[in-house]
């Protein structure tokens, strides 16, 4: 060990921070630099640096420390359209975290989320912003100014989750995100670059994810994309466990020496990895380091990186570190509004909203008494329900309408002896139990008695101890798995714990227990009382009915698990129909981190509000808006559809080319994106675009005829009207708040820059604004659009291709997916079914006589050139010949058939799936 440094540069404040830092990595010996490289950095006395660990989970709030004010979920967040509100959000959520820090919460922030929306099926809906790249990013941006503070000195260090193509849960460490150039540049990377541009984000964490084929943490846009959008060192982290799965689950290296070399040469600076035993990384980087695949170099860039954020910080600058504060009345306040803003009124017909003259409320359903929290969620100080907000004001009646339940094992009952105790069959009538449907075939069974939930002791017996499902791994739900095919709606059925899939069975003893054998023991369902028909008994003898329905963040869609669909659980569904019969002025409340396809309310319940999960606030914040004393002012960041059947595959990341998010779907959706509605109707005057050189400003007149205040979110659109490749069908370029009076008016401005309207030209490989019609919509959502105004830029024509271009750059595909050109750097197409086909459209074969293409087979391959038309006759035929792995890719030539001159429509067809091509070129 070198001996302690006295005074050390690092710690002069009147040396630069490039001095200082270069000063403390060239201080640093071989040994002490690799130390710094995983999560749980070792501290070095000799130069005065602590230990540090990356990684406070701060979503939308701090999380898993204890007490926090919880906000709205970051979708919730999101559906206020308020970026000023949603940076005092960032800053709070700092105040706490450095007010947290005897607690154990460090400084470097793993938020905020930024993968665009594009599946509402996604387990992690919920963490993101929205559906719409440029909105993510703004967003995105803002939460993290607030989170970083706007001192010379940082007071988090925010990181953006999750780099790339991450938008499922399903087999999410082990597929393949396939993003065509134009979707990378024009949808995905525009929701990563903001914040990073804006240097508001000063890290980023990759995604568990492939992406074409090759680990996201191996991905060479780490260095070429994102290292070049910010204006300091960026760090680089690794998801949790995600190194140990290069040469584990995704199987992309040998071992771990050289699957971590690779990281680190690709830009990975921090490895998440084994918890807080970094032993066995640093001996793989050591290995790595041995065998020649690691420099010097790479190890000083990685460790600039993880100094340089903790020399932001002022880590090493004289002086007390900064202050914060938690759960104080200014962020309750803050937390209360920030709920309030967040809800969005979906629909409002006959006048139900907002609530007047109105004595007795009935507050139904099983998110009518509960405030639910997410895995990322803190530990609220407190929680305001609906039925409390509302409770605040007139006169509640309440009912969670669930059924409820005994359980019986043919003659003989379940019961809970006493409170904890292991359930057991015995010879009396059994105890109550309310049987909660969350969806996806899961199920909770609630005690009567003490409102605790079933839960899996160590021993696997099963007691009545958990306050609801939660958990990394959630043991508190249950299948109903039918016993006999012949058997009725009570049973028999075997009760199946959905994390394990084992089944309830009965010990000898009586004690109810998870057995290993199949058979189990099978469960008769007698039903006390209807939750539905109680709930609709209440609704009749209120004034109004307020009926409160969701999901539950740990439950059915969550990390680690996508839905299957966009329903409501079907106890839910019969209950909303149940409380509308019995009372037409009924009210549905949908909480939820996720759209749903509630199809049959949007026609018949007369008022439905929708919010992301609330955070502490929700009850205040619900009463607020339905007695009409805050204006609704959320709108939807996300289109909600009207059946999963509208959605593309889970899996199918080209936008474009499936036609996803509302800048591609040509549906009727059930809610449309940015809608939301208020309680006053504005009237839009006719839209004026102004073009001053490369801006433009979009004007209308908004006024407010009615006599109540308005608050509208006046959105502004582009289409465009021509192109040889889809475009969007409107895109979001800005929007502008209006807060008017009745009888007011305003003239509502929106400015964008003309380079906005570029799009990813694969033939030149850069942003290009076409030579084409446009226009400009405005409006209060992307499907109420209440004028038009013609847009004029100056564009470029398209470009043809000639020479050599990139097989990734197609217009259209069939059966094909993304793959490496190497395992480090470079993508090619490989054609995975027969017949599958590759369209490059205006190519200009004057003058050529040849066709060559760099392509890679598992066997001998003949892949087909077709001019015009995927069945003409081919005007060549490329003949690959069987490589020796899946990166061993060689040139085929053909010569092109007489008479192929001219700009043509070229496909290139493979009937037998397994060859791969990277690149074209004529000759």
């Amino acid at each position: 060990m070198s001996d302690p440094v006295t005074d050390p540069v690092h710690t002069d404040p009147s040396r630069t921070d490039g001095e200082r830092l270069a000063a403390l990595v060239a201080a640093l010996t071989t040994e002490e630099r690799i130390g710094l490289l995983h999560q749980y950095q070792a501290p070095v006395p000799r130069l005065g640096l602590a230990g540090f660990r990356t990684g406070t989970e701060a979503l939308h709030g701090l999380a898993w420390l204890g007490t926090a004010t919880v906000f709205p979920q970051a979708l919730g967040l999101a559906a206020t359209w308020d970026p000023e509100l949603v940076r005092r959000v960032g800053e709070a959520v700092a105040d706490e975290v450095l007010a947290a820090r005897d607690r154990g919460a460090g400084r470097n922030v793993w938020a905020p989320v930024v993968n665009p929306l594009r599946d509402p099926r996604w387990g992690r809906n919920e963490e993101g912003w929205s559906e719409d790249p440029w909105l993510t990013g703004l967003l995105a941006t803002a939460y993290a100014r607030g989170l970083a503070g706007d001192g010379p000195r940082l007071r988090t260090a925010p990181t953006l989750k999750h780099f790339l193509g991450y938008n499922n849960e399903t087999d999410r460490c082990t597929t393949s995100s396939g993003l065509p150039p134009r979707v990378l540049h024009e949808y995905e990377l525009p929701a990563h670059l903001p914040a990073l541009r804006a240097g508001a984000a000063v890290a980023v964490m990759p995604s568990y994810n492939l992406v074409n084929g090759r680990p996201a943490h191996l991905s060479p846009l780490i260095g070429d994309v994102l290292r070049a959008a910010a204006p300091d060192d960026l760090l680089v982290v690794s998801d949790a466990m995600a190194p140990g799965n290069l040469f584990g689950l995704q199987g992309f290296h040998p071992d771990g020496p050289t699957a971590y070399a690779h990281a680190v040469r690709a830009g990975l600076d921090s490895f998440t990895q084994d918890d807080d035993r970094p032993e066995a990384t640093l001996d793989h980087l050591r290995e790595a380091l041995r065998r020649g695949l690691l420099t010097d170099a790479d190890l000083e860039r990685a460790v600039r990186h993880v100094l340089s954020v903790r020399l932001r910080l002022g880590e090493f600058d004289p002086g007390p570190a900064p202050e914060g504060s938690l759960d104080t009345p200014a962020h309750r306040a803050l937390a209360r509004e920030a709920a309030t803003r967040s809800l969005v009124l979906l629909r409002n017909e006959g006048g139900v909203l907002p609530l007047r003259d109105v004595r007795r409320v009935a507050v139904l359903g099983p998110l009518a008494d509960t405030v639910l929290t997410d895995w990322y969620s803190g530990t609220p100080p407190y929680t305001v329900t609906a039925r409390e907000g509302l409770a605040e004001r007139v006169e509640v009646v309440h009912h969670d309408g669930a059924d409820r339940i005994r359980l019986t094992s043919l003659v003989t009952a379940v019961a809970e002896p006493r409170s904890g105790e292991p359930l057991r069959l015995d010879g009396g009538e059994g105890d109550v139990f309310a049987l909660l449907d969350w969806g996806g075939g899961a199920f909770t069974l609630r005690s009567e008695r003490t409102g605790l939930h079933l839960d899996e002791g160590p021993d696997g017996t099963l007691a009545c101890t958990a306050p609801g499902p939660g958990g990394w791994e959630v043991r508190q739900t249950l299948r109903l798995e039918a016993a006999n095919p012949a058997g009725g709606p009570e049973g028999p059925y075997h009760l199946v714990q959905v994390h394990t899939g084992r089944r309830v069975g009965v010990r000898a003893d009586g004690v109810l227990a998870l057995v290993e054998e199949p058979d189990g023991c099978p469960f008769w369902i007698d039903r006390v009382s209807s939750g539905a028909l109680e709930a609709a008994r209440a609704a009749a003898a209120a004034d109004v009915a307020v009926v409160v329905v969701g999901d539950h963040p740990m439950v059915n869609g969550r990390e680690t698990e996508d839905r299957a669909d966009l329903e409501l659980p079907a106890a839910q569904r019969h209950l909303v129909r149940m409380v509308r019969s019995a009372n037409p002025a009924s009210v549905l409340v949908i909480s939820s981190g996720c759209p749903f396809a509630v199809t049959w309310a949007a026609e018949n319940v007369p008022a439905v509000l929708w919010s992301a999960h609330g955070g502490q606030e929700y009850g205040r914040a619900l009463a607020d808006v339905l007695f009409g004393d805050a204006e609704p002012s959320g709108r939807l960041t996300q289109t909600w559809y009207r059946s999963a059947d509208d959605l593309p595959g889970l899996l199918d990341y080209d936008v474009i080319g499936s036609g996803a998010t509302y800048l591609y779907f040509e549906g009727d959706p059930l809610y449309p994106f940015g809608h939301g509605l208020g309680y006053a109707e504005p009237v839009y005057g006719e839209p004026e675009a102004v073009v001053d050189g490369g801006r433009v400003t979009v004007r209308v007149p908004v006024a407010n005829p009615g006599d109540r205040p308005l608050e509208e979110v006046v959105q502004v659109y582009t289409r465009q009207l021509a192109s040889r490749v889809r475009v969007p069908v409107r895109a979001l370029r800005g929007f502008a708040r209006l807060r008017l009076g009745p009888g007011e008016e305003a003239v509502a401005e929106i400015g964008f820059d003309a380079a906005d309207l570029a799009r990813w030209d694969t033939v030149r490989e850069r942003f290009t604004v076409e030579d084409a019609p446009r226009e400009v919509l405005v409006g209060r959502s992307a499907a109420d659009i209440r004028g038009t105004a013609p847009l004029d830029v100056p564009g470029e024509p398209p470009a043809v291709r000639r020479g050599t271009w990139s097989a990734a750059g197609y217009e259209e595909q069939r059966g094909t997916a993304l793959c490496p050109l190497t395992p480090e750097r470079g993508d090619a197409v490989r054609f995975t079914e027969p017949g599958a086909r590759l369209l490059f459209r205006d190519t200009d074969l004057t003058g050529a006589s040849g066709i060559r293409v760099l392509a890679n087979a598992d066997r001998d391959t003949e892949l087909r050139v077709h001019l015009d038309g995927p069945d003409t006759g081919p005007a060549a035929v490329l003949r690959v010949p069987a490589g020796t792995g899946p990166h061993d890719f060689a040139e085929a030539v053909a010569v092109l058939a007489p008479g192929t001159a001219g700009v043509r429509d070229l496909y290139l067809v493979c009937e037998v799936p397994g060859a791969a091509v990277a690149t074209v070129t004529l000759d």
